[in-house]
């Protein structure tokens, strides 16, 4: 991607990106519409060489001429809309990636203020009708050639005749822009609607089984339909500034071919022109308004493709929510992680180390702490003050994907994806790895003997086949394959059984020998299994002990983790 941001600078990226085929269509399309506005010049000749006069020989040549043309017209337009939908498709996938790139950016902040599925719609409705400009570029280009060459045309049949359309034209393109713009406001509202309403159908989606549990269906309900009620009116609004525009451009482009044919009939009627002239004439008034209405159409979905354009834009030019870094971790990592007055919302001058090796417990009391924490460690934000180090390094100077090679954070909302119980498990292992060992400690062979296939068996989208404490099961079997120096989990069983909850203890503990974890979690069975438990309270540690002597001397960690 260019430094340019902008929405034409979109726009230009995407056109420059795919100029060969733009200029193919383009040359192509221009040729077909050569041939079109010759196609009635040729019939004009033929009726003053070959029919005025009677002459069977000039006939059959001026008749192969015309055929000749004809072959030529139908190849371009073939050929060149292929290359100009080419140009379109390519574009668009392009642009898709680049979203998708963004979103996906190790740095971040691309989601902030945006739902899911108001990103979806950016990447695939608005990626689309930004690569839908190159085929309006080239059929544009190839109708701006049709119009030069019925006017040149026209010129020599008739000097008033050419001129008239050579000044007319020019002012119809200029109209038809000026109408536009009205429909690239609302374009931008309408998008802005859709993907709103996009981002609450998919929310909704995501927690059904939430709002079943609360009783919520109708109120989700109602705003769901207030949500798409207000999409549907900014789509009409825009459609009908679509409608306005197009029906505009028609009529005024109508009156125009009615004035060519007025002073073409005059002409005739003095004697300015012949027979086979007029014919030309007639046939070039009724060609032109082709090419201008596409001009028209062009310049509306130009219209569209800028409003569009800006909200890629806007995605693609998100700040990012850490900055940079390039130093590579040490090989291989120890895994001891340190935190050096750490402070970040409402967490206030954590300073804690965690030992290579360290089966570590941290609970803390505010769950917006909580989250705090895990988006640090993660790197999904740089902290306000103090930093985290890993071996010794600040996190801050690591590549962001180096970084994610030796730590990685388990939040409690992990997603699965659709596909089978073991391609889950597998997604993040190494290769060649045997993922049994997670698998065993996750319990998630109870998992698969409910599937049909067992590990392969699918789970379904976001694991919708599968129970709350199933999904979480996979997901930290998915974790633990991944085999990471330094592993942070955040509250993996609150949906597990109790009898299940104490297995799973043991086993995260077996797998993870001799590599640094950290349960995030108030999970009696996990914090039992730990080597120490470090307590967060008001935004700082306030108590530091194995689970066993918490539980017995402080109150507050023994109302956050019996309570």
């Amino acid at each position: 991607m260019g430094a340019d941001m902008s929405g034409r600078g979109v726009i230009r990226r995407a056109v420059a990106g795919q100029r060969r085929d733009v200029v193919v269509g383009s040359l192509l399309g221009a040729a077909h519409q050569t041939g079109e506005a010759l196609v009635p010049v040729l019939i004009g000749l033929i009726v003053d060489r070959a029919v005025v006069r009677p002459d069977g020989g000039a006939l059959a040549v001026w008749l192969v001429v015309l055929a000749v043309v004809y072959a030529m017209l139908s190849y371009g337009f073939r050929f060149g809309a292929r290359a100009g939908e080419r140009a379109a498709e390519q574009a668009a996938h392009q642009l898709r990636l680049d979203v998708v790139r963004r979103v996906l950016a190790p740095h971040g902040g691309a989601e902030a203020g945006r739902p899911p599925g108001a990103l979806v719609n950016v990447a695939t409705e608005d990626a689309r009708r930004v690569g839908a400009l190159n085929m309006a570029l080239t059929l544009g280009i190839a109708a701006v050639v049709g119009v030069v060459a019925g006017a040149v045309l026209l010129l020599r049949a008739s000097v008033p005749l050419g001129l008239l359309v050579l000044i007319g034209a020019p002012v119809l393109m200029a109209l038809g822009h000026y109408l536009a713009r009205p429909l690239e406001h609302r374009s931008q509202a309408e998008r802005e609607r859709a993907a709103h309403a996009s981002g609450v159908a998919a929310d909704l989606v995501a927690g059904v089984r939430v709002l079943k549990g609360l009783r919520a269906e109708p109120a989700a309900v109602a705003r769901y339909r207030s949500t798409s009620q207000a999409s549907r009116e900014a789509n009409v609004r825009a459609a009908r500034a679509a409608a306005l525009q197009t029906g505009l451009m028609l009529t005024l482009t109508g009156a125009f071919i009615a004035l060519v044919a007025l002073v073409g009939g005059r002409l005739v009627l003095s004697g300015s022109i012949g027979l086979g002239a007029l014919v030309s004439a007639v046939g070039l008034a009724l060609f032109l308004p082709g090419p201008i209405a596409v001009l028209a159409w062009v310049g509306a979905e130009l219209a569209k493709a800028r409003a569009s354009a800006a909200r890629i834009a806007d995605v693609l030019a998100a700040p990012g929510e850490t900055t940079g870094g390039t130093t590579e971790p040490a090989t291989p990592a120890s895994g001891e992680l340190r935190l050096h007055g750490l402070g970040h919302a409402g967490l206030h001058g954590i300073d804690l180390t965690v030992r290579p090796g360290e089966h570590l417990g941290i609970v803390v009391t505010d769950t917006a702490d909580a989250a705090t924490l895990l988006r640090c460690l993660a790197r999904r934000c740089d902290p306000d003050r103090g930093h985290v180090e890993l071996d010794g390094t600040p996190v801050t100077e690591l590549a962001p994907a180096a970084l994610r090679s030796v730590l990685l954070v388990a939040e409690h909302d992990a997603q699965l994806f659709d596909g089978t119980l073991l391609d889950n498990v597998t997604a993040a292992a190494p290769a060649g790895a045997d993922p049994q060992p997670a698998m065993d400690a996750a319990a998630v062979d109870e998992v698969a003997a409910t599937l049909p296939g067992g590990t392969a068996g699918r789970i379904g989208e976001r694991g919708s086949s599968l129970s709350g404490g199933q999904r979480q099961r996979v997901a930290l079997a998915r974790a633990l394959a991944a085999d990471r120096s330094v592993l942070v989990v955040h509250d993996p069983t609150t949906a597990v059984d109790a009898a299940t909850e104490a297995r799973i203890a043991t086993g995260i503990r077996r797998a993870r020998t001799g590599r640094t974890t950290v349960l995030v979690t108030s999970s009696p069975a996990l914090l039992a299994a730990t080597d120490r438990v470090v307590l967060i309270d008001g935004g700082t540690i306030t108590a530091e002990a194995p689970h066993e002597d918490l539980v017995r001397d402080h109150p507050v960690y023994r109302s956050a983790v019996l309570t």
